[in-house]
């Protein structure tokens, strides 16, 4: 395969993305329902993309009311290979402050009420998370990160763990500090189950993350309001377009190898041939191979 649509999911604040050519919206039905908007389509510096706005283009959607199936199946149909999700965070370690950027590579998945597979209904797959994040596509947006010029005093971490709860509340204190045991770096509510919904669709999958507050685990900071979040969500678009446009034709140019690109291949149990026409139909975007 000579080409690759780059998916890009914008999280709270990120809600369309500037520079595109060629732009189309694509109203799509799925087996899973709607996805959180239209899904815009074009051209940045060649590189073909498409954007979905994760709450929808008016931040409508809690984040246990993202359809997360329907996203990912609505991109994978559109012959998206790649993800780069973006998302707002709060900070469990000192060292990375508001502002910051972080590459999360791990994720803690304490949701209760999502749906966390296309499988079922006559097909049956276990693929592996182990390493949940594609080390290539993330070592595409730290050289982005560097290509962009982060602003003075703020710093990108690489590596670390997401803990993802349903939300749409904040943590308590004591919540908080559980975290900080379990040795989660940031906090967030939307990563899964759209991490392990891009594994099953065979997209290598890698997520910015900007931090805007400390949760409310830091003694001498504010306990973080959706008020304090915003407004440094604000400060970080432009930084997150930035990153981004470096990102994308960097990731078209190279194309790089995923094993997440073939993670059914050793996942998936059930034949093709002994699934329903009906349950086949269903998963036939995301079977075929991510290149």
């Amino acid at each position: 395969m000579s080409r690759a649509v780059i998916g890009v999911v914008g999280g709270s604040g990120l809600y369309q993305m500037t520079g595109l050519q060629d732009v189309s919206e694509n109203v799509i039905d799925t087996p899973y329902g709607r996805p959180s908007d239209v899904i815009v389509t074009g051209r940045l510096d060649g590189a073909e993309v498409a954007f979905l706005a994760r709450h929808g283009r008016a931040h409508t959607l809690l984040p246990g009311e993202v359809p997360y199936r329907a996203n990912l199946w609505a991109l994978k149909s559109l012959g998206a290979s790649y993800l780069v999700s973006v998302s707002a965070v709060g900070s469990l370690r000192e060292e990375i402050r508001p502002l910051d950027v972080v590459l999360p590579d791990q994720f803690i998945d304490l949701t209760k009420r999502r749906g966390q597979t296309f499988f079922g209904d006559g097909a049956v797959a276990h693929v592996s998370l182990a390493d949940p994040v594609c080390p290539a596509l993330a070592g595409v947006l730290r050289r982005a990160c560097d290509a962009a010029g982060l602003p003075d005093g703020v710093h990108l971490h690489d590596g670390g763990t997401y803990v993802c709860i349903e939300g749409p509340g904040f943590s308590t204190r004591a919540e908080s500090q559980r975290y900080r045991a379990m040795g989660a770096s940031v906090i967030g509510m939307t990563a899964m189950p759209e991490a392990r919904l891009a594994r099953e669709a065979q997209m290598a999958y890698a997520l910015l993350a900007f931090a805007t507050d400390y949760d409310c685990w830091h003694p001498r900071e504010a306990a973080v309001t959706a008020d304090s979040a915003i407004a440094n969500l604000r400060k970080n678009v432009s930084l997150a377009e930035r990153i981004l446009k470096s990102a994308i034709p960097l990731i078209a140019a190279e194309l790089p190898p995923s094993a997440a690109h073939h993670a059914l291949a050793s996942a998936l149990v059930t034949p093709p041939e002994a699934m329903s026409p009906a349950t086949r139909a269903r998963l036939s975007p995301l079977l075929k191979p991510g290149l």
